[in-house]
C-alpha cells in the first residue's frame, strides 16, 4: 500500500500498528520543491531517490454521532492500485514539533466502509466496539497525486524516510470538490529522526515552506463543512435556588447524559481505564438522581432505571477488572527481580479476564433494548423541564428550597443509623454498607450543592475523603474474594511462581484493608463536623423560602 509510515509493530499478516512520525508542509509551488529535489540528489549526506507518482483516494468515515472522533481517531479507507486498507489515526500527537501519532491499518478486500467490520485485527477490533450499532457515514474524499523521493544515508541501503509532494484536491461524499491543497511531507521510516530534522529545516529555507497547522483529515471538516463534535440535542443543565424538584432533577440528569456521550466511545476503546471509570460514574449519578427524586419524576423517566442497572454491572465488571491489573502494576514495583517471575502470568490471566468482561460490555451496550432506553433517555432530556412537570407523577411540584432538607435529612438519618454500629469486629459487609449509604448522601448532595455553596461544599468534601477510605476495604474484599477463588482452582498454566505471588498480593490487600479500617472513626467524625454546619443552612434556607403568612413580622 501507499503508506510509508514507521511502524513500531507488526501484528499479522496485513495488519499493523504503530507510530507514524512525520513533517507536514504548506506549500504554495509543488513544481519548484520537485525541481529542487531533483537538482539536489544528496543533501546534508542523504541520498534522494525519486519514486513513481501514486494516486490515492483516501474516504473518511464516522459514526452518525461522531463515535470515532470522540474516541480520538480519524477512521479512512485508502485505495490506491486496486488495493484498500483501512486505517485508525490518533487525532492528538505525542510532539509539538513533528507529528507523532499512533496509526494502525489493516487491508480490506473491498472498499466498502462495511468491510471493515470484518477485519479481526487492531483496526476491525476497535471500529467494532467504538461504533457498536451505529453505521459508518462518509464524511468526505482526499484525491491525491503523490510523487516521492526515498531518503537513505549514502553507505546504507535501508532508507531513513520519504519525502511525499501531495497535490490534494477534498470533495463531499458525492464527489463535489470543496477545496485543493498543496503538501510537502517528510515521514520518518526508523528511529533515526535527526538526520530528516536537518533537511526539514533545509526544505524549509530553499523552499519557502512553513509548517501545516493543520491536519489533511481537520482540513477535510472544515472544506465541507462539517463539525467535529455536532451539538447534542441535550442542553446543559444549570441549578439554582428557585428551581422546582423536577427542574433541579432534569438539570442533573442533562449534565451526566452529556458526561455519558462524552466518555462512552474512550470507554469503548478500552484504551484509557480511566474512561470506563468515568462511564460508569456518570451512569451511577443518573442513577442516583432518579432514585432521589423518583417522587417529583414521570414515569417514562423512572423505567430508564432497570436498564441503568443491567449496564452499570456490566461496566462495573470490567472496571473492576482495570482496577485489579492497576493494583497488581503498582505491587509488582515493591518486588525484587526474582519475585517478578511470577506476576507475568498473574497479569495475563487478569488481562484474559478482562477481555471477556469488556466483550460481556460491549455486548449489553449494543443490546437493542439498552439502545432503545438510552435513546429515550436523551429525548426525554432534550425536552424543556416544563414539558416534564406536565407528564404524570407521584407527587405535585414543589420548590427544591422546601423539599431538598428533608430529602438529605433522611439520607444523613439512614447513614448514621449505619455508620453507629461499625466496630472493629464489624464485618465486611457492615462496612461496605455504610458506603453505601456514603455514596447515596453524596450524590443526593451533589446535586443541589450549588444552592447551599461553602457548607455543601465542605460536607461532600468530607463524604468524598471517607468513601475513598472505605472503598479500599471494598476493594481489598473483592480482590481477596478473586485471589482466594483462583488460588483454590487455578488454571493448569499457572506456575508456583505465581502462586507465592498471589499470597503476597493477597496479604498486601488485607494489610492496606487494615490500615483503611482504622481510620475509620475519623472519617465519621469529619463528617459529623461538617453536617452541623450543612443542616444549620438546610433549616435556614427552608425558613426563608416558605412563605410569608398576611400581617406577619420580618
Amino acid at each position: 500500500m501507499s503508506s510509508s509510515t514507521h511502524f513500531a509493530g507488526q501484528t499479522g499478516a496485513g495488519q499493523r500498528d504503530g507510530r507514524e512520525v512525520e513533517w507536514q508542509l504548506t506549500c504554495t509551488d509543488l513544481g519548484a520543491v520537485r525541481r529542487w529535489l531533483t537538482d539536489h540528489g544528496k543533501i546534508d549526506g542523504l541520498i534522494l531517490e525519486p519514486r513513481s507518482t501514486q494516486q490515492i483516494l483516501d474516504r473518511y468515515l464516522d459514526t452518525g454521532d461522531w463515535r470515532i472522533h470522540r474516541a480520538g481517531f480519524a477512521l479512512r479507507i485508502r485505495s490506491e492500485s486496486g488495493k484498500s486498507e483501512a486505517t485508525l489515526k490518533s487525532l492528538h500527537s505525542a510532539s509539538e514539533e513533528v507529528a507523532d501519532r499512533r496509526e494502525m491499518s489493516e487491508e480490506l478486500e473491498n472498499a466498502e466502509s462495511e468491510t471493515i467490520r470484518q477485519l479481526s485485527g487492531p483496526v476491525g477490533t476497535l471500529v467494532h466496539a467504538v461504533s457498536g450499532a451505529q453505521a459508518l457515514l462518509p464524511l468526505f474524499e482526499v484525491r491525491t497525486s503523490r510523487q516521492r523521493f526515498t531518503i537513505r544515508k549514502a553507505e546504507e541501503a535501508r532508507p531513513l524516510g520519504e519525502i511525499a509532494l501531495d497535490d490534494t484536491v477534498i470533495s463531499r461524499p458525492d464527489g463535489e470538490p470543496r477545496t485543493s491543497m498543496q503538501r510537502v511531507e517528510v515521514e520518518a521510516l526508523t528511529e533515526v529522526h535527526e538526520p530528516l530534522r536537518s533537511l526539514v529545516k533545509t526544505l524549509q529555507s530553499n523552499c519557502a515552506l512553513e509548517a501545516a497547522l493543520d491536519s489533511k483529515y481537520a482540513q477535510g471538516l472544515k472544506s465541507v463543512g462539517l463539525a467535529p463534535a455536532p451539538a447534542s440535542p441535550i442542553a446543559p443543565g444549570e441549578v439554582d435556588a428557585s428551581m422546582t424538584m423536577v427542574e433541579v432533577a432534569a438539570a442533573n440528569l442533562r449534565r451526566y447524559a452529556l458526561a455519558w456521550q462524552q466518555h462512552e466511545p474512550g470507554a469503548r476503546l478500552g484504551e484509557d481505564p480511566e474512561e470506563l471509570h468515568d462511564l460508569r460514574v456518570a451512569g451511577r449519578r443518573l442513577d442516583a438522581v432518579l432514585r432521589q427524586f423518583r417522587a417529583s419524576l414521570p414515569a417514562p423517566l423512572l423505567e430508564i432505571r432497570l436498564t441503568l442497572k443491567t449496564v452499570l454491572r456490566a461496566l462495573g465488571a470490567a472496571r473492576d477488572l482495570d482496577v485489579a491489573l492497576a493494583e497488581l502494576e503498582t505491587f509488582s514495583r515493591g518486588l525484587q527481580r526474582p519475585e517478578r517471575e511470577g506476576v507475568e502470568p498473574l497479569r495475563r490471566h487478569l488481562l484474559s479476564e478482562r477481555r471477556r468482561a469488556r466483550a460481556r460490555m460491549l455486548s449489553v451496550l449494543d443490546t437493542v433494548w439498552v439502545q432503545k432506553s438510552l435513546r429515550e433517555l436523551n429525548s426525554l432530556l432534550a425536552a424543556p423541564a416544563a414539558a416534564l412537570e406536565r407528564l404524570p407523577r407521584q407527587s405535585p411540584p414543589e420548590l427544591a428550597l422546601n423539599a431538598v432538607p428533608k430529602l438529605i435529612k433522611k439520607r444523613y438519618r439512614k447513614l448514621r443509623k449505619d455508620a453507629a454500629l461499625v466496630t472493629a469486629d464489624s464485618s465486611t459487609e457492615a462496612v461496605h454498607e455504610v458506603r453505601s449509604q456514603v455514596k447515596k448522601l453524596r450524590y443526593a448532595l451533589e446535586a443541589v450543592a450549588v444552592i447551599y455553596g461553602k457548607p455543601a461544599d465542605a460536607m461532600l468534601a468530607a463524604l468524598h475523603r471517607w468513601q475513598e477510605s472505605l472503598g479500599v476495604q471494598q476493594d481489598a474484599a473483592v480482590a481477596g474474594s478473586r485471589l482466594k477463588a483462583l488460588a483454590g482452582a487455578p488454571p493448569k498454566d499457572m506456575p508456583p511462581e505465581a502462586l507465592f505471588v498471589m499470597g503476597r498480593l493477597a496479604q498486601h490487600h488485607a494489610g492496606a484493608a487494615l490500615r483503611a479500617r482504622k481510620r475509620y472513626a475519623k472519617g465519621y467524625r469529619k463528617v459529623r463536623e461538617k453536617w452541623k454546619r450543612l443542616r444549620t443552612e438546610l433549616e435556614d434556607s427552608a425558613v426563608n423560602s416558605a412563605p410569608k403568612q398576611p400581617g406577619a413580622g420580618p
